[in-house]
């Protein structure tokens, strides 16, 4: 089990009250319009799937309801560091 830190609520929480959203830092096209198809599948589905340390979106679904980031390790589970939408992680992938 999980204990994620929510740095919304300010405090450690179990983590079935959290769910997974994806990948942090996923930029945006800036004109979706002018994609190709390749260009906008890559965008929709294709994420990295590495191998240590991470960046993921959650979501304190049964908390604050707020989403955050937190910076993990894919193979040991340990978690470094959680912070809030805008924030830059202290640790780069």
């Amino acid at each position: 089990m999980l204990y994620i830190y929510c740095p919304h609520c300010e405090e450690h929480r179990e983590e079935e009250e959290f769910h997974y959203g994806g990948q942090a830092h996923v930029a945006r096209p800036k004109d979706p319009d002018a994609c190709t198809d390749a260009e906008w599948a890559d965008y929709l589905y294709f994420r990295k799937n590495t191998r240590g340390w991470h960046h993921e979106l959650w979501v304190h679904a049964a908390g604050c309801r707020k989403f955050f980031n937190i910076t993990r390790d894919t193979v040991s589970y340990e978690i470094k560091e959680t912070y809030k939408i805008g924030e830059q992680p202290a640790i780069s992938e």
